[in-house]
């Protein structure tokens, strides 16, 4: 990165704001209680969350895991 940026003040386009989704700090060092399971997953679902999660320097699991209490937090919201 050695090229300087630089910004102009020109329109930008069509712009969608979306809510905020992610955890506070808070969040993310609280742990909570983990159960084991056994499941049964796809070929191509596992071998996705592999590759993102080697993209991503992370553990597959723990990706599946947030995306289903993700999933959770979403529809059990009021």
């Amino acid at each position: 990165m050695t090229k300087k940026i630089i910004y102009t003040d020109e329109p930008i386009g069509n712009v969608k704001i979306i809510p905020d989704f992610l955890p506070s700090p808070a969040e993310l060092a609280f742990s909570e209680e983990a159960v084991k399971v056994t499941l049964a997953l796809s070929r191509k679902s596992i071998d996705f969350f592999k590759l993102e999660a080697a993209k991503n320097h992370t553990q597959y699991q723990r990706m599946i895991r947030r995306l289903v209490d993700s999933y959770v937090d979403a529809h059990t919201s009021a």
